[in-house]
């Protein structure tokens, strides 16, 4: 293994362009960098590969830059009497307050084998034999009682879907679900 002035004089520059991309402020770049080199040369021995050797340096880089900006307060402290910005709607907890009812409206055929299969999380299996049918049969119950349940939900909401899931929903009906939605 090079030793560490050798070794660093080898990576020193890229490491340099590597911070300087990720840290807008000139003098703390070179401060980072100095943080790289110690927390480096402190622990250098702990590296069993000469190959992996760069990608362990720039990791210590990487984390050197996130203690850079945690360490960074804000310019201007926010006024005590600001107000804290609502919280965002939960709309996948709240659309899932509004299944209770409408599973309990499904057919006890549908209603049954889909709460033992998505509530209570039974394999599929294990609901064949808890209601005394085929697995197929199962299997049949619990995508049909998906499938009247989404229909349902889609009949009483506008639901509005986005990467990440459930980004927003409007109830067509207010008498869709009872009082526990909308």
């Amino acid at each position: 293994m090079a030793p560490m002035p050798d070794f660093w004089q080898e990576h020193k520059t890229r490491l340099r362009g590597y911070i300087a991309k990720r840290v807008r402020e000139h003098d703390a770049v070179d401060d980072i960098l100095q943080d790289v080199f110690l927390k480096a040369h402190t622990n250098l021995h702990t590296v069993k590969s000469h190959g992996r050797i760069a990608a362990w340096l720039f990791r210590i880089a990487a984390n050197a830059i996130t203690d850079h900006y945690r360490s960074q307060k804000p310019w201007d402290e926010l006024p005590d009497e600001l107000a804290a910005p609502e919280p965002e709607r939960d709309y996948v907890a709240e659309l899932a307050a509004c299944l209770q009812p409408l599973i309990a409206a499904l057919p006890e055929t549908y209603r049954s084998a889909l709460v033992l299969s998505e509530l209570e999380g039974l394999p599929q299996k294990e609901v064949a034999k808890r209601l005394g049918i085929s697995l197929s049969g199962a299997k049949s119950r619990v995508q049909r009682g998906r499938e009247k349940l989404r229909r349902r939900l889609l009949d009483c909401c506008d639901i509005e879907t986005g990467r990440s899931g459930i980004i927003g929903y409007e109830p067509r009906d207010k008498n869709c679900y009872g009082s526990s939605c909308g």
